[in-house]
Order: structure tokens, then sequence, then C-alpha cells
């Protein structure tokens, strides 16, 4: 028996509303989901602080797991505790668990996405939450500073500190632009598809950590180090050109390896 005329028209076009009816309900759920995000409660802000704290803790001291368990705890509490996750993001590189590390360093920026998005509406809480999310930054790199919790390379970790604090610190000023990620999580970001064998992915994320903050120079360093192994001489000595220029001290075996790149 043959297909009715225009049969393969009508079956694409019911097929087409079926699918549309769906797409609908599936952006009524993550809608829904989106405006689901709440600033947490005080209590629970102090709860989230205080296994944060102890994630910060256990992080300095290698013990990866462990701190892995903090910050879930913190994250329970507070899922808008940007470095909670990103902390958990750091243990899970600590413990070369990349695609986990990848996911919690997605929650960490779907987190400040959230926050931009609840400061149109709450600026005063929104900005207290920020505010105590910076405190506890700078106490912990007033404690490694100080030497009181002692890390492998205090200088690098009160530099990394000093970043998440500065971005941390232009997001209350960013109402009514449009959302950028962090780029220092953006540059965690990378590391971590670059560890996971997604050389694709790691160089998108350390470009938009660059075109977010220009002086990002690991970022820099990186991107040369990607740049070296396709091929691209120009942009790699551009990429390291720019690290250097942030003040970036660049291995001089990978200035060598571009330089006898032809």
């Amino acid at each position: 028996m043959g297909q009715p005329s225009g049969w393969p028209f009508f079956l694409e076009d019911v097929m087409s509303r079926a699918i549309a009816a769906v797409t609908g309900l599936l952006l009524l759920v993550v809608s829904a989901a989106a405006t689901a995000q709440v600033l947490a409660s005080d209590s629970d802000r102090r709860e989230a602080l205080k296994h944060y704290r102890a994630g910060q803790e256990l992080l300095s001291g290698d013990q990866w797991d462990k701190a892995a368990e903090a910050f879930q705890l913190s994250i329970k509490h507070d899922s808008l505790l940007t470095d909670a996750h990103y902390g958990l993001g750091q243990a899970y590189m600590g413990r070369q668990r990349f695609a986990s590390a990848i996911q919690a360093f997605e929650a960490c920026i779907d987190a400040a996405r959230s926050l931009h998005r609840l400061r149109e509406k709450d600026r005063v809480n929104t900005d207290q939450a920020i505010d105590e999310e910076i405190r506890e930054l700078k106490d912990s790199m007033g404690r490694v500073g100080s030497g009181q919790v002692r890390v492998a390379q205090p200088n690098i970790k009160v530099t990394q500190l000093q970043q998440r604090i500065d971005e941390l610190e232009r997001s209350r000023s960013s109402v009514g632009r449009p959302f950028e990620a962090p780029a220092t999580v953006l540059l965690s970001l990378g590391s971590a598809h670059f560890r996971n064998g997604d050389r694709e992915g790691a160089e998108k994320n350390w470009a938009e950590a660059v075109r977010v903050n220009s002086t990002l120079g690991e970022a820099w360093n990186n991107l040369a180090v990607i740049y070296l192994g396709s091929g691209r001489k120009q942009d790699a000595e551009n990429a390291v050109k720019n690290a250097e220029r942030a003040g970036f001290r660049v291995n001089p075996r990978l200035k060598e390896d571009i330089r006898q790149m032809k």
C-alpha cells in the first residue's frame, strides 16, 4: 500500500509540534529551577561557612577526600557559596578526579550566575552574602601569609586568593551588565579539561579567562602550551608576551620550543 500524498510532511508537522511541546515543558522546568535559587538563611549561611573553613584547612594539608566532604556539606547548606564549589573542584583536582572537578567548577560558575541574577532583585542581601565570602577569603589569605596555615607555595596561594577577592568585589558593581564567569574559575576549569584529555575544552576556557581578565598570566602561559602543540607559532609567541607582560614567569624551555617552531 502506498503512502498517502503529503504523508512525510504531515508526520514531520506532528513530530515538530510534539518536540515543541516537550521543549516548552523542559524550559518551564529549567526556569522553575532557576527561580528556585534563593539566598540561604542566616543559620544555613553560618553552617556553610563553618564547613567551608574546615574544607580550606583540609585542602591546605592535601587531605583531598576530607576536604571534598567538608565542601559538599558547605554546599548543602548554601548552594550559592561559590568558593565552596571552587574548593570542591580543587579537592577533586588533588585526587585527580578531573571529570568531577569539571562539574564542580561549572557549578561554581552557575552559582555565580545565580547570584548575578538575584542581585537584580535583592541587592542588599546578595551583597551581604558576597561580603561574607570576601571576609572568609581575606581571613584565609591572612593565615597563609602569616604562616599559620602552611602550604607548598604560599606566595602563589595568596595571589590566587587575592584574585578571587578581586573578582567577588567586581561582581558587586555588575548590576545591569551581562554576566561574566570569574576568570580564575575559568582558568581552573580549563586546567581540569586539559588534565582530562580535552585540549579543545581547555583552550576554550583559557581563552575566555583572558578575555574576562587579560592580566591572568597563567592562562596566557597555558594557551601558549596549547598553541605550541597545535603548531600556531605566532599565537604561541603572542601568548608568551602577554603572560610575561602580566608578570608571569614563563618556563625558558617553553619559550625555546616555541622559538624553534617552523
